[in-house]
């Protein structure tokens, strides 16, 4: 079976090849190419699945080297591949879920003339996301890492031709550079800390680094996680990448390229483990994020752009579960895989309603939907119920475990993280109860667009509302199915591990406050927006509705402190080059050469000068000579 992994990744990267450098031939079946092979991979994924679901816990894990990459003495970096739980949980996420957004996308992307290039950037982000999965080693998982930046700026921009969409791209791009810097300073850490960079030696040899070490590697790798998972403070380039085709939007947020922060810090839970500093940082970003990420999504009116604040929101919960330790590891991939689910779910909804609406996305110009897309309404609001935490469907069981755990860490920081854990579940409840709304409930309000268009809402071709009717099945059933007998936190504890905490609150208190939060934010919504007309245009709002609108004014944040503070940098290092390094290099040319410019009269070429030099020079040795005998 190890012989099986290598085609995970051969699969989407061949049809990658073939898609990108076919040419126009592949047109007309370039979209059933890539879809097909996609299929492959989780077709490959399952039967390894089956495989090691008949072995024992421990004997679950598969390795396969293919090759030597650099074998230089004393440095041996190798193509190989590890598949254990943690990582099969992400390989059927990734492979099935992206199988799905690719059956969607036929239709959706039926009238764009690129729609081959499209879906071979599709089969290019599965490849690498699949190599980040599955590497047995950092400097491998790098290569997966940067491949997911590089086709993440490809689909982002696919739209290019729209200046909204390449910066957008160019965005993403430069805002996960500096998390990638944080990675490789990491690897170069752990190379030099431990003498390799392969998961197995490096986890094992925790105990013998100091925490000193340890700290500063588990900082660089949350700094990397930030950047990939758009976490506090590297968050701007997120709500950006709706200008994306909405395919893409559900991939990036719900399977592929924001979930890797939250697979590198549990991956690397030993490190964290050995240093509770950094793993107290962890916590702390994930808990600002889910409050941050929530407040954004309460304030917009583009309905892609509301989900991709609960996005950032969602992935916070991930982030503050892998930050509570072996308490909350099997939690934080537990809420990943159910929010995988859901998620993507929503985002499909979302591009349903676009491709009935002619691609409006300001939710005041929709409502009364539900009568025109009853398959969009029921997938969507599914979809809707499970994140918000209604008894019994998905994001009940999975967000509920994240607040028990992190009551259970203890202390005041228990009770300060529960508390934001739960405050983030009422706003959660309300912002998502808004979309909800405003887009499916009360009268019609869209109009016209500027060619006097006026929308004619209708359902979605089966391609479209396939997919979204299994997503919806998966965010109903998956968190009940995983929670029986605790069967998740059972099959990834050989990997991550797993310690009970203990909880000043009973599972019934905290499930209890879970419910009242989750009803306060419903019926606050229902208040403002079932009750009420919706207004077509937006009223000005309070001064933290207009700050939310502008993303909490993290893009002026990182134009004043980043753009104009490395603005007066390079011309404060400019003015300091001018005037002090070259001040220096000019100065001494400009001494030797007035030196040398003297000295060369000296040699002119004529007899006369060099004959008076001759006895000048004589007549002061023998002055001196003189001097000194009289002395």
């Amino acid at each position: 079976m190890e012989n099986l992994i290598a085609l995970l990744v051969a699969a989407p990267l061949l049809g990658a090849a073939v898609l990108l450098c076919g040419g126009r031939r592949l047109d007309k079946a370039g979209h059933w190419l890539g879809t097909v092979l996609a299929a492959a991979s989780f077709v490959v994924g399952a039967v390894l699945f089956a495989d090691m679901l008949g072995k024992g816990a421990e004997d679950r894990a598969l390795h396969q080297h293919l090759f030597s990459w650099i074998p230089v003495e004393g440095f041996q970096a190798d193509i190989a591949f590890q598949l254990d739980q943690l990582s099969m949980t992400f390989v059927l996420l990734i492979t099935g879920v992206g199988t799905l957004i690719h059956i969607y996308s036929i239709g959706y992307m039926e009238h764009d003339e690129r729609r081959r290039r499209f879906f071979g950037y599709l089969n290019l982000f599965l490849a690498a996301m699949l190599i980040l999965v599955i590497a047995d080693n950092y400097l491998l998982l790098y290569v997966g890492w940067e491949g997911v930046g590089l086709a993440s700026y490809l689909l982002i921009g696919f739209w290019q031709h729209k200046p909204s969409a390449a910066t957008a791209a160019k965005k993403a791009f430069l805002v996960n550079r500096v998390g990638d810097m944080g990675l490789s300073i990491a690897i170069m850490l752990m190379f030099t800390t431990f003498g390799t960079f392969a998961f197995g030696p490096v986890l094992e040899a925790t105990g013998e680094a100091s925490e000193g070490k340890l700290t500063a590697i588990g900082l660089m790798l949350l700094l990397a996680a930030c950047g990939k998972s758009a976490q506090v403070p590297l968050q701007s380039w997120l709500g950006d990448a709706m200008e994306g085709p909405t395919p893409v939007s559900a991939l990036i947020h719900a399977a592929t390229m924001v979930t890797a922060g939250v697979y590198l810090i549990v991956r690397s839970g030993a490190i964290f483990n050995g240093a509770p500093d950094a793993q107290l940082v962890v916590a702390i970003v994930g808990a600002v994020t889910l409050i941050f990420g929530a407040i954004v999504g309460c304030a917009k009116d583009d309905i892609k752009k509301a989900l991709a604040g609960s996005t950032m929101s969602q992935i916070g919960y991930m982030i503050l579960a892998a930050g509570l330790g072996p308490i909350g590891y099997a939690f934080a991939i537990m809420h990943l895989v159910t929010h995988g689910f859901f998620k993507a779910g929503l985002f499909l909804g979302a591009g349903s309603v676009m491709h009935g609406m002619n691609d409006e996305v300001d939710m005041r110009k929709y409502g009364g939907l539900r009568k025109y897309m009853p398959v969009t309404f029921i997938t969507f609001g599914l979809g809707y119920l499970a994140i918000i935490g209604f008894p019994g469907l998905s994001g009940f069981f999975s967000k509920d475990k994240i607040i028990e755990a992190a009551f259970a860490k203890g202390g005041t920081e228990g009770w300060i993280f529960g508390s934001v854990a739960l405050l983030g579940a009422a706003i959660t409840a309300f912002y998502m109860t808004r979309v909800m709304l405003m887009t499916f409930f009360g009268e019609k309000r869209w109009q016209p667009d500027a060619e006097g268009h006026e929308p004619h809402p209708h359902e979605s071709p089966k391609s479209m509302t396939i997919p979204m009717i299994v997503l919806a099945v998966g965010s109903v059933f998956a968190g009940g199915f995983f929670a029986i007998g605790d069967r998740f936190v059972n099959w990834l504890e050989p990997v991550t591990g797993y310690e009970h905490g203990h909880s000043p609150l009973s599972v019934a208190a905290v499930t209890g406050a879970t419910v009242v939060a989750l009803v306060i934010g419903v019926a606050i919504a229902w208040g403002m927006y079932g009750r009420k007309a919706v207004p077509v245009v937006a009223p000005r709002g309070s001064l933290l509705t207009r700050a939310a609108r502008r993303d909490l004014l993290q893009d002026d944040f990182n134009h004043v402190v980043l753009v104009r503070g490395g603005e007066h940098l390079t011309r404060s290092l400019v003015y300091v080059d001018h005037s002090l390094v070259d001040g220096v290099v000019n100065g001494t040319a400009a001494s030797v050469g007035g030196l040398s410019g003297r000295l060369c009269k000296l040699q002119n070429g004529y007899a006369r000068s060099y004959a008076v030099s001759m006895f000048g020079g004589a007549a002061i040795v023998i002055a001196a000579t003189l001097l000194m005998r009289a002395v």
